[in-house]
């Protein structure tokens, strides 16, 4: 390291993060277990595997992380929503065409994004879908 640099550190990555920003605020630590024996980032980043499928899976099975239900009930919102503009816009002569054309390579993003997001540990919230999940997967007493 040179001298220009020595007395200056970097701010983590928590630290740079703005404290009002609830969606990027809570993080699965490393070493939390879901109830599937499954590390909650690994168990949030599965539940996202197979799109609806593998979140009611999860929803099913998950017991004790608030965090993996979180992201399972965001996968069942998110892809089934997906999943009614693509089977109803195919029924849609140009226009739902043009939806479902912009449907597809959107779902492979957003399968893409919240998969590495969730595997990093963060409960990545998307505007609508994570409103409802955040609602719908908490855990009851």
């Amino acid at each position: 390291m040179s001298s220009e640099t020595e007395g200056t550190e970097r701010p983590t990555a928590m630290s740079e993060r703005p404290a009002g920003d609830a969606s990027l605020e809570a993080r699965a630590t490393g070493d939390e277990v879901s109830s599937t024996g499954l590390q909650a980032n690994v168990a949030g980043l599965l539940s996202y595997a197979l799109g609806v499928v593998t979140g009611i899976i999860f929803l099913v099975v998950e017991k004790k992380s608030s965090f993996v239900r979180f992201h399972a009930m965001q996968s069942v919102v998110t892809f089934g929503s997906l999943l009614l503009v693509s089977i109803f816009g195919s029924f849609i002569p140009f226009v739902g065409w043009i939806l479902v054309g912009i449907a597809s390579p959107l779902s492979f993003v957003l399968w893409l994004l919240l998969m590495y997001k969730a595997f990093q540990g963060e409960r990545f919230k998307l505007p609508i879908a994570g409103d409802i999940a955040e609602e719908h997967s908490q855990i009851q007493g």
